[in-house]
């Protein structure tokens, strides 16, 4: 079934899909754009912040300087994008809206991808006892990614943070504990922490923007773990659902080898679980007789994904991913490097917080404020001030 190019904004909306002209606004209020819907103008701030841009040097699975052709946390944003719009169109729903969550999700991704949250959290965790400093509760980076655009990009003269609607915040803030949830009512009641007090489901925007993050990062992982040479291609063909679709590409192309072999195995791949979200997705919401965007919410769970299949088989495949790629001796080698200049930065920085050249707005928590430094650097300038701070050079790299 090919994608319906016909589908996308205005009068081809679905009824349940999120529409500007409904939108529960900004924080701050602002007079609408004469040209832009409030979900484009989202988009376009995003495109234009400060963190969007250092994403370009921080690690998804390979550190930045390991190689020009690994994918960067901005790669994959643009990836997400391109798959949720394509998604968006074919279901109705709002382009400019799940565009503008997926470019931001990962705003709030420390250097050294997950290895680099991992400390930090593990460091931030350290004073959580301390009842003096109500924030040092652990670092997670879907909040901070909403900690981003809320407060720390400093672009606007009245305001601090990016102002965006509460639909993108919303989609930004995947995932979030019950106990950031009730700190965020706290300060803003009835906003984007609401929904994992009350059981209540997000957008159905929100809802494929976290499905193409995880259709987008199962490929790309694919293709850099090969292209490293951690994994190869006949190792792939245990995980059933590339070896399918590695078999089809053959049939197809009998003397396909190489790399263009696993293009399109890795395209096919792509394409089937596209129309397979398609497919189970309309199928969920004929079922649940969802009509507005508000019933969507109220329904308390995902409408967008997978059918159970090949839910299955995207499972094996993270599943040999992490066991093959994520905790090869390799990665595990770089990522105790990344850990350890986590933790030593936050050290160094609370013992020495003029160290840290900062605009960023003011913080009750110093913990908070340090976390937040770490978490906006590159991999590069992360490595750079580890060195000059610790006299230590962990990584030797020609190119820093």
């Amino acid at each position: 079934m090919p994608f319906d190019s016909g589908l996308g904004l205005g009068e081809a909306l679905a009824s349940y899909a999120s529409r500007p002209e409904h939108s529960r606004g900004r924080f701050h209020r602002q007079d609408a754009a004469p040209t832009r819907n409030d979900f484009q103008r989202d988009r376009d701030r995003v495109i234009h912040a400060t963190a969007f841009r250092r994403l370009v040097y921080k690690t998804q699975v390979f550190l930045n300087h390991e190689g020009d052709l690994f994918r960067t946390r901005l790669t994959h944003s643009l990836e997400v994008a391109q798959l949720g719009r394509s998604l968006a169109r074919s279901l109705g729903l709002h382009e400019d809206l799940v565009e503008a969550i997926a470019l931001a999700h990962d705003l709030g991704h420390t250097p050294f991808g997950h290895a680099g949250q991992d400390a930090l959290n593990e460091v931030m965790r350290q004073f959580s006892d301390d009842h003096s400093d109500p924030e040092a509760a652990g670092f997670e980076h879907n909040l901070q990614s909403l900690r981003v655009v809320d407060t720390l990009e400093r672009c606007y003269p009245d305001f601090d943070g990016l102002n965006l609607t509460f639909e993108t915040r919303e989609g930004v803030l995947k995932h979030c504990s019950l106990r950031n949830a009730q700190r965020l009512e706290m300060v803003r009641p009835n906003d984007v922490g609401a929904r994992f007090i009350n059981k209540t489901a997000p957008s159905l925007e929100a809802q494929l923007c976290n499905l193409a993050d995880e259709i987008a990062y199962n490929a790309h992982d694919v293709d850099d773990g090969v292209r490293s040479g951690l994994i190869d291609f006949e190792q792939l063909q245990v995980v059933p659902l590339i070896a399918a679709h590695a078999r089809a590409a053959c049939v197809a192309h009998p003397a396909l080898r190489g790399r263009r072999l696993l293009a399109e195995t890795i395209r096919r791949m792509l394409t089937a679980q596209v129309y397979d979200v398609m497919d189970h997705t309309r199928a969920q919401l004929a079922a649940a007789g969802v009509q507005t965007a508000d019933e969507v919410r109220a329904y308390g769970r995902d409408l967008v994904g997978f059918s159970p299949a090949m839910r299955a088989a995207s499972t094996t495949l993270k599943q040999f991913l992490f066991a093959n790629l994520y905790r090869h001796p390799q990665v595990s080698e770089k990522s105790a490097l990344a850990r350890q200049v986590v933790m030593e930065l936050f050290t160094a920085y609370r013992g020495a917080p003029h160290e840290m050249a900062t605009s960023a707005p003011p913080t009750s928590s110093l913990n908070r404020a340090i976390a937040d430094y770490i978490a906006g650097m590159t991999d590069r300038f992360a490595i750079k001030e580890h060195a000059r701070l610790t006299g230590m050079r962990l990584f030797a790299t020609d190119d820093l």
